[in-house]
Order: C-alpha cells, then structure tokens, then sequence
C-alpha cells in the first residue's frame, strides 16, 4: 500500500491535536480530582444521567433515520408532486436551533400554548398533556436533527448508478427487494453518516434538553460549571460525554462495514428513472404534510404569532440587522476552516485505511461530543494562560466553532471520497499526471457536492451555536443566537421571536442554493 503523503499526515496531525485542547484540559482537571472523580463516577446519578442521555439519543437517532431515508426517497427518486418544494421545506428545519425549537413547540403544544386556547372554548380543553421532560426534548431534537439523515441520504441517492438497480430488476426482483437489497445497502454509509451527526448533535445539545427540563448530562454539566467553584465534576461528566461518543463511533464504525459504491463519473451520472407513486401518492403527500407541518410549519407560525403579537401591544420589534452580519461572518469562515481542516483526515481515513488512520478520524469527532460551555471555557483557560491576544477575539471564536463542528465537515467530506471510485485516480496517476493535479483534476469535482454538504452544515450549525458564542465572542460582538439568548432569558419572547426568524430567513437560501445545485448536476429526469 502506498504511504500517504507527508504533507497531507502532517496537516492531519496538526488538525486533531488543535481539535483535541478541549479534551486535554478535562483530563487535566478531573486528574486534579483524585479519588472525588471516582466517586463522581460511580454514583448512582451519574449512571441515571448516562442511560437517559443513552435513551433520548437513542430515540433521536431513530426518529431522524425513519423520517430522513423516506423522505430523501420521495424527493429523489419518485413521481412525488411538487417534490423539489418538499425538499426544500423538509431540509429547513435545519436552521431552526434547538433552543428556539423547544421555546417553539413549548408555545403551540405546552400549558397555555397556542394549540390548548385553539381547544379551550370550543372543546372546553383546559389543560394538554404535559410536554416538558422527554417528549419535548424528544420532539425538539428531532426537529433540528432529521435533516442531516435527509440531506445525506438524498445526495447519496442522486450520486448512485442507477446501472445496479435495474441490473437486479432485469434479473427479475420485485421492486420492494431492489429497494432492501440493492438501494438500502448502497445507502448505509450515507445513513450511517447522518445518524452519527445525529448522535453527536443530541449529545451535546443543551439547549432543548434545558428548556424542556430533561435531565442530561449536558445539563448536569453546565448546573455544576454554574453552581461549583471546583470544576472537576464538570470535567469528569464531559469525560463521561467523550466516552459515549467513542461507543456511538464504534457502532457507526460497525455497521458501514467498509461498504463503497462508487460514481465512475463527475456529475453528469444517469439520474434514475422515476418511480410511480400511483395509489401511494396520496399517502406520500400526508406523510409528507405532516413531517414539514410539525417541524417547519408550527415553529414558524408560534414565531410569527409572537411578532404579531409584539407589534400588537405596541413594543419595540428590533431587527437585528447587525448582528446577521456578524453571525454571517463568523460562521462563514468557519465552514471555509473546517472544510479545510477535514480534507487531509479524510482523505487519509478514505484512501490511507490503517488502524492509525482511523484513530485520527476518530479522535477527530471527538471534540463534537463536548457542550459548547465546555469548549468554550476550555479555550478562555488556554487562551488567558497562554494564548495573550488571541482572548476574545474573532479568531478564537471560529476556532471554537470548528471544534465543535468539524465532524460534520468530516462526515460530509468522507461521504463523498467513498462515492469517487480510487481506479480512476489510479489511472490519472498512471498518465503521469502528480498526485495534486489528480486531487483538483479528478477526486475534488467528483467529490465536490459531498464537501459542499459538509461545509454548509458547519455553517448553518455555526449560525446557532449560542453557548460558546455567549463566553468567546469579542466585546460587543452580538450574534442572532446571543440576541435571541438575552431576550428569552429575561422572558420576553416576543422580543426574540423577530431575530429568530431573521436566524431562519438569513440561513434558508443556503439551503435552497445546495438544493437547485444538487437538481442541476443531476439533469433532467431519465
């Protein structure tokens, strides 16, 4: 096997020792700890938090999987009417933070919520079942998650030979076994991917698990950074979040089972034929009305209620017109950062696989299980130590967010080098043609689109990032996410309601140009 190039091990190694400053400094503190730390381990309350995390992740990852691989089916692959607005408005609630999505259903479906004054007088309803703990967690983390499955499974699906599914049909199986044993399998590394940012996402989200009152590690973590001068039970739950991840990176790890289906051509490969819906079109379109209306439709209306109802009772509705650049600015070089800083690991985990190359992809994720709160404080304590002028600034703010994002650049870029078929960079190299004329030449347009992908979800993700935003950002530098935090903090809702559907507004047409991108390269129908 050929030895990976010494440039692209030496960036790789650079990347995940920088990714790896937030880990460090929690085995430093839980080392500090001695036997506390172990007993913070065994207490029968830190293995409570660890198997309701474990439930609500797993539950979250489920529910992305089954309403993401359907959907991404229905949009790509079959006669679905006005399928390319569903793709669109399936994908957008991507955008929408956890936070806001919690405070969002919390307003339709809580106590004295939209829905129940809706059912008050007509139907005498006086109270609703209650939504706080899991199923409001639940809901708000499907929510902003199920895009992830969705759009990487659908760029899957448009990037597959379409050759592979008709030679089985040619050979005489039923469509439905086509899908289970031909499309489903070519699926699973794009599936795969999805569901481990999925994971990864609920594990470190505070946001929705704090507002809908569900106890997590992550909100154990930050009431312990909140309540305790001593930082070590803190650091020792973190450490507790990293080895969760190394679990979910296993599994992941296990069920792709090293599966490659690759393209043979850049971009202009066969679309596949459309499939009839006939008498399931119907049940597609509700299926897909209900997906769009509880998780894009119902925040957005609580959100416009509440700036109606701002506007209604005379208040002063800012727009944050200031803050949308800065959060355009920072959050868009960070997506240029870590794209770049997940190429050289993922063409090292793609084309170089050893048992070294995979431990750097992994403890490349490592970092995404960590709370914002955490990297973050992580970063002020090296960067008031040792960084000098880098405390407070831009750059440590970025920085921050391609620690916490960058598995999603990684994902996004590994996804797309295993649909590149590595004879062709062979015979590239084979026409003397140098291994960086092959990468830009050959591997980067085939593998453009996946890459793509990945840095528009740093960038969206960056978009709503609040905690580390709230204790990095430079002096009087507001984002939309801080504008919302301060506004919800002190209860008035309708106030935040106007810069979270500036959020919404500012991030969608990244959304919508991917799409219209991902149609064009495909061409028109076979």
């Amino acid at each position: 096997m050929r030895r990976p190039p010494l440039l692209l091990t030496a960036a790789a190694l650079l990347t995940v020792g920088l990714m790896l400053i937030p880990l460090a400094y929690l085995v430093v503190r839980a080392g500090t700890g001695g036997a506390d730390a172990w007993e913070i381990l065994t207490r029968r309350g830190t293995l409570e938090l660890v198997l309701r995390t474990c439930g609500l992740v797993a539950a979250v990852v489920a529910a992305a999987i089954a309403l993401g691989v359907p959907l991404a089916w229905l949009v790509v692959r079959t006669d679905l009417p006005g399928r390319r607005l569903w793709a669109a408005a399936a994908a957008l609630p991507l955008v929408i933070p956890s936070y806001v999505a919690a405070l969002a259903l919390l307003g339709a479906f809580g106590p004295r919520g939209l829905l129940q004054r809706l059912l008050e007088e007509p139907f005498g309803v006086e109270r609703l079942p209650e939504i706080y703990g899991f199923p409001g967690a639940f809901l708000a983390l499907t929510l902003s998650t199920y895009p992830y499955v969705f759009l990487l499974t659908a760029a899957a699906l448009r990037a597959l030979d379409p050759s592979l599914e008709e030679a089985a049909r040619g050979l005489g199986r039923h469509p439905s076994a086509v899908f289970r044993e031909v499309t489903l399998p070519a699926l699973r590394p794009a599936i795969g991917a999805g569901g481990l940012l999925v994971a990864l996402y609920s594990l470190a989200d505070f946001g929705a698990v704090s507002l809908m009152q569900y106890r997590a590690l992550t909100h154990a973590i930050y009431l312990q950074y909140r309540s305790l001068f001593d930082r070590t039970p803190a650091a020792v739950l973190g450490l507790v979040l990293v080895v969760l991840t190394a679990v979910v990176l296993a599994l992941e790890g296990r069920t792709r089972r090293r599966a490659r289906f690759h393209r043979t051509t850049p971009g202009t490969a066969r679309q596949a034929r459309r499939v009839a819906l006939g008498r399931w079109r119907w049940p597609a379109l509700a299926f897909c009305t209900a997906v769009v209306g509880l998780f894009l439709a119902v925040p957005l209306a609580v959100l416009v209620y509440w700036t109606a109802r701002a506007i209604e009772l005379g208040d002063d509705v800012e727009i944050a017109w200031h803050a949308a650049g800065n959060s355009l600015l920072s959050s868009g070089l960070a997506a240029i950062v870590a794209v770049l800083a997940a190429a050289p690991i993922a063409y090292l985990a793609e084309r170089h696989r050893s048992g070294a190359t995979r431990l750097l992809e992994r403890a490349a994720y490592s970092a995404n299980a960590l709370p914002g709160i955490v990297i973050a404080l992580s970063l002020v304590f090296f960067a008031a130590r040792y960084g000098g002028p880098l405390y407070q600034t831009l750059s440590l703010l970025v920085f921050a967010y391609v620690v916490r994002f960058l598995p999603q650049a990684l994902a996004g870029a590994g996804s797309a080098l295993r649909t590149v078929d590595p004879r062709l960079e062979e015979a590239a190299r084979g026409l003397g043609r140098s291994p960086l004329s092959v990468v830009a030449r050959v591997t980067a347009p085939l593998a453009a689109p996946g890459i793509l992908a990945g840095g528009a979800l740093v960038f969206l993700s960056a978009m709503k990032e609040l905690p580390a935003t709230l204790l990095l950002r430079p002096i009087g530098f507001e984002t939309l996410a801080t504008e919302i935090w301060r506004h919800t903090a002190l209860g008035a809702y309708s106030r935040a309601a106007p810069s979270a559907l500036l959020l919404i507004l500012v991030s969608a047409p990244l959304l919508l140009a991917l799409g219209a991108r991902r149609e064009s390269e495909i061409g028109s129908p076979g």
